[in-house]
């Protein structure tokens, strides 16, 4: 099989205990007892090994390819460390009853792509500040369940070191998961809008830093998404600890708003306003959806 047998760096001993469920008990306790510290977001850093299925017919991956040419169907590819998914409170109730912790993959990225992910700009990756140093951030994508007694035997690294940090690890993690699947004529619509502010984030001008100093771009369609004419207004959000830019700065926001078409399509109404959380209504915000300028894509 090719798998490797892997448990925890530090042995768990029954400490006297007799009979099975002695054991289960005594090795529980000290299972809990090392993982009590542990919280979403947390991580190690280590060589370590990321186990997954692949098909035997029609292996994806190098790894995949390799574990069918060995005659198993389970492969392992190499990985720097993980980051733990699971929420807190779920984490530290009794391994006894909740055996499971799941984990993602620690992965290397350079500082572009870093401040990307830490922007919400790439939804597929977590941005851990505990290890943000490193330029380690956790791939969404690939989502693994360990028991809790390998993570009690790993070395902690903090992964979130305020309320903050914590909730913004929360966020992203649901984003990833509940993502607006825009309809493809909008994609096909906002596309040129997501080129320009993607191509010109980074440059040094005025028009880079201000897209650099956005928390994010929401977007909410009247009276829904599926009507056959439909108002959009965009909103884009600027981070509150960012200095304030000048009105012209964020011109280049307004201005590159798609138009509508006046003989086709069913986006009959284009308006837009950069403004701060303080300034957006809550119903505003929860009747919107957030823009990723990286992940737009069609079913086709």
């Amino acid at each position: 099989m090719y798998t490797r047998n892997r448990g925890v760096h530090a042995p768990l001993e029954p400490q006297g205990a007799s009979g099975v469920g002695a054991v289960e008990s005594a090795g529980g306790e000290q299972v809990d007892e090392r993982i009590a510290t542990w919280r979403q977001g947390d991580c190690v850093v280590e060589d370590d090994w990321f186990l997954y299925r692949t098909s035997a017919e029609n292996p994806l991956t190098d790894a995949g390819k390799a574990a069918v040419v060995e005659g198993a169907e389970n492969a392992e590819s190499s990985v720097r460390g993980f980051a733990v998914l699971t929420q807190t409170c779920d984490l530290v109730r009794s391994c006894i009853d909740r055996p499971f912790a799941e984990v993602s993959p620690l992965v290397d990225v350079d500082d572009r792509v870093l401040r990307e992910i830490e922007r919400g700009r790439r939804p597929n990756y977590g941005f851990i500040p505990g290890v943000a140093d490193r330029r380690l951030v956790a791939e969404l994508d690939r989502v693994m369940t360990v028991e809790k007694a390998v993570v009690a035997g790993w070395e902690r690294i903090e992964g979130c070191r305020t309320d903050e940090e914590m909730r913004r690890f929360s966020l992203a993690l649901a984003r990833k998961r509940s993502r607006t699947a825009f309809p493809d004529d909008f994609v096909v619509f906002a596309r040129p809008l997501m080129d320009r502010m993607s191509e010109r984030h980074d440059r040094q001008s005025d028009e880079g830093r201000a897209l650099r100093s956005l928390r994010e771009i929401r977007v909410r369609a009247a009276p829904s998404w599926d009507a056959d004419a439909v108002e959009l207004m965009f909103w884009f959000i600027r981070n509150d600890d960012e200095p304030a830019f000048e009105t012209e700065d964020w011109e280049h926001c307004l201005t590159a708003l798609p138009q509508p078409h006046s003989t086709s399509g069913r986006f009959v109404r284009v308006d837009g306003v950069v403004l701060t959380l303080d300034d957006l209504t809550a119903r505003d915000y929860v009747e919107s959806d957030p823009l990723d300028l990286d992940h737009l894509s069609t079913r086709g």
